[in-house]
């Protein structure tokens, strides 16, 4: 079947989806750094932004908060803050866990919220715990603040990616990110049970960065590991389900009374605040996104379908049981360490260099599909070339 009616046969079978998700605005994403940042004829499939537009009641409430650009109502007083009760409200709903809202500190990104954490409950030198291959600048963030990393290799079994739970003994803290990335693993309940008894045995911090959960496929269900060991760290945001990663807002829940009784002994302002837009946009995603992240998860479910039937032979992977990254096994095809480069050199492709996510990168490559069907195709098309 050629490349249009193949797109005709997915656009009758996936209806919903039709003029949302699929015709992309090439221009306005060109203002971004997915695809800003690529060379004229090369397609982006590397770093972590859909290109899926904004959802309406996001837009909606950006626009009104414009009318006002003064001080917040919670710059003197946090608690008012209302990503606290929107944030535990969407957990409760979506995965089924209470988090105190008392509890929660807003950071202007993950990776700020998890170096935070790190310099208040860890020293130089201390070991952390992480599933690798790993989320780069996860990586360079142990490295930078001089924390030794403990690897929790990923193991490639014929039933999907495994790890031993015991291979994190003996760390100082673990830095756990489920659903994981690259992989696109959902650890199951009896994994993360494990690993929450290592982690109570050995007294670790335990810091879980949940922020690809809400776009967790079926059968699949994401189990918040503060459910599992009170005194987690959660750390989340709306930027991955909804694409504000642009917005720079980002939600942790501090269930460890040491590291939050040390935030709370900071100058209010020490890790600065985050911006009233920023605000307005994730507490409409998480009051009133539902309906847009449903259409959403359904385009990407199509597209990862697609992708698992799609790919040049030679290239193995599992398909994700969340995010929309797919880790490609690339080393039958013989490309070096990096297949990436061949990838962006001969097919005009850009992808996610697999070293750059540390032990067990080497010969792989993250693809992101998280685009319009015709981009997939020819990402696809081109490939296979």
């Amino acid at each position: 079947m050629d490349a249009r009616k193949s797109s005709i046969a997915a656009r009758a079978a996936w209806p919903s989806v039709v003029g949302m998700f699929d015709d992309i605005d090439r221009k306005a994403l060109g203002g971004g750094i997915k695809w800003g940042n690529v060379d004229p004829g090369v397609l982006p499939a590397w770093i972590a932004d859909m290109d899926f537009p904004v959802a309406p009641p996001i837009r909606e409430a950006v626009q009104q908060r414009l009318d006002y650009l003064g001080y917040p109502r919670w710059d003197d007083t946090p608690a008012l803050n209302p990503l606290r009760e929107s944030f535990a409200g969407w957990m409760q709903r979506h995965h089924s866990v209470t988090l105190d809202p008392s509890r929660m500190h807003v950071f202007t990104e993950l990776i700020q919220a998890l170096q935070v954490v790190l310099h208040l409950g860890t020293r130089p030198g201390d070991l952390v715990a992480m599933h690798c291959p790993a989320y780069p600048p996860f990586l360079k963030t142990i490295e930078r603040m001089g924390r030794r990393l403990l690897p929790i290799p990923m193991t490639d079994t014929p039933d999907g990616w495994a790890f031993d739970p015991e291979r994190a003994a003996g760390a100082k803290a673990l830095v756990l990110v489920n659903p994981h990335n690259p992989t696109g693993r959902v650890m199951s309940h009896a994994e993360l049970s494990a690993l929450a008894e290592v982690a109570e045995r050995d007294g670790m911090l335990v810091v879980s960065d949940e922020i690809h959960a809400d776009l967790t496929y079926e059968p699949h269900r994401h189990v918040p590991f503060a459910s599992l060991l009170d005194r987690t760290i959660t750390l989340s945001s709306a930027s991955k389900a909804f694409n504000l990663a642009g917005l720079r807002c980002s939600v942790a829940h501090i269930g460890d009374a040491r590291v939050r009784d040390a935030l709370a002994a900071m100058p209010p302002q020490m890790f600065g605040e985050v911006s009233s837009l920023s605000v307005a946009a994730t507490v409409a995603a998480w009051q009133q996104g539902d309906q847009w992240l449903d259409e959403a998860r359904r385009t990407l479910t199509r597209n990862r379908d697609l992708l698992a039937t799609g790919l040049p032979p030679g290239v193995r992977h599992h398909t994700p049981e969340a995010t929309y990254l797919a880790w490609l096994d690339c080393r039958a095809l013989d490309l070096g360490t990096d297949p990436a480069a061949h990838f962006l050199k001969h097919s005009g492709v850009r992808l996610s260099p697999g070293p750059d996510f540390g032990p067990g990168g080497e010969g792989f490559a993250r693809l992101n599909f998280a685009t319009g069907l015709p981009v997939l195709q020819e990402i696809l098309h081109r490939l296979s070339g």
